[in-house]
């Protein structure tokens, strides 16, 4: 019952949005307008070292305005034009605390020249955010309090849904004409179930269906967004990938990436595989006419480089953001199979998977910094 419910509300939802008139998805024309007037886009998924997650970085008793100003200074001498950055749907509940503190990273982030991307929801790793104190990191593991925003209580309770809609709305409400902010990325890999995630005990707890639901929920949760007049672009990045499937036809897009496709004003996607595939994506992406950013990329163990891709990227104008910048309690500097067998007991990964610099701002590679110099021209 709860799930027909779940999926009666969606719907309902759904038709009144479409009865009522709303602002539509930009042209083609307003879009490469408004990427016309960017620079070329660099920069990171950006955490503090500090912060296990989203809710660590930003609720007050762990917002470091200190520490945010010393790593985004590192980010600036690195040449970085924007950061994409992770917010939360829980931290709503104080939502004058937390439009303040988003404030004054947004200071913080001006003052180092860089325009964030923010991301409202994420499918990816724990469905059981909590506020308050987060636990430690794992030992040995990529990633490990990463959360999911909606959690998994929040997506399949229809009575929640319209306070997701609030802090949607209130959010991007609050800083609709602001611009200190790059783009809106409405859902971070909706359709992400996390199969490799959650190790050997398997004790993923995943809502059934969950697909479904958000495939249902995503078309509202862009229209929410676009209520309030946002004078940034929406989008959320597609990321499953591969030589067999051609992107360009969309015949072959899921159910999720028509969505995705159909409402994002600029095209964003993730690719964490070599040269040659990441340039075959942006050729077949380039049919849709729209502005493109790569908003993750750089995984050294698969292939993806910055020495490799930041030159193909260049070439195409589509703007790069790779995943991690300083080592920390996110702990993604190890690769994702540590979910299966933790970096425990002496164990170290061959390379560092993601990150860019070491915790005291050293580089973990010379030659990728001045590759990344390089490209952004510092």
């Amino acid at each position: 019952m709860k799930k027909l419910l779940v999926l009666f509300f969606v719907c309902t939802v759904s038709l009144s949005i479409a009865q009522t008139k709303m602002p539509e998805r930009w042209s083609q024309a307003k879009a490469e307008a408004w990427y016309a007037k960017q620079p070329w886009l660099f920069g990171s998924n950006y955490n503090p070292a500090s912060a296990i997650n989203q809710l660590e970085m930003f609720q007050a008793e762990t917002f470091n305005p200190k520490e945010i100003d010393k790593e985004l200074g590192w980010a600036e001498d690195l040449g970085a034009t924007t950061a994409r950055v992770y917010l939360h749907d829980l931290l709503w509940q104080d939502s004058t605390g937390f439009k303040k503190r988003l404030d004054q990273f947004l200071d913080i982030a001006a003052k180092h020249k860089i325009k964030p991307m923010l991301v409202l929801f994420d499918s990816c790793w724990d469905p059981f955010p909590k506020l308050g104190k987060q636990h430690e990191p794992t030992p040995g593991v990529h990633n490990s309090g990463w959360l999911q925003s909606p959690g998994a209580d929040a997506l399949t309770d229809v009575s929640q849904y319209p306070r997701l809609k609030a802090y949607v709305q209130g959010v991007v409400g609050a800083f609709a004409n602001d611009p200190r902010i790059l783009l809106w990325d409405v859902w971070n890999e909706p359709d992400n179930t996390n199969d490799s995630s959650y190790g050997k005990n398997k004790l993923k707890q995943e809502p059934e269906r969950k697909r479904e639901i958000i495939t249902r929920l995503l078309p509202d949760v862009f229209a929410w967004a676009r209520a309030v007049n946002p004078t940034q672009p929406l989008s959320s990045g597609t990321w499953i990938f591969n030589k067999n499937r051609d992107v360009s036809d969309p015949k072959n897009w899921s159910a999720m990436e028509k969505i995705q496709y159909e409402n994002s004003d600029i095209l964003t996607f993730h690719h964490y595989n070599g040269p040659a595939e990441f340039e075959q994506v942006i050729k077949q992406l380039k049919t849709q006419n729209r502005p493109m950013i790569c908003t993750e990329f750089m995984a050294r163990g698969n292939g993806s480089k910055f020495q490799t891709h930041l030159p193909i990227a260049k070439k195409y104008n589509v703007g790069m953001i790779n995943w991690g910048f300083v080592a920390g309690k996110t702990q993604t500097y190890l690769p994702w199979d540590s979910w299966q067998n933790p970096y425990t007991n002496g164990r170290v990964p061959k390379i560092w998977f993601h990150e860019i610099l070491k915790s005291d701002g050293t580089a973990i590679d010379p030659e990728e910094t001045a590759a990344i110099k390089k490209a952004t021209g510092k």
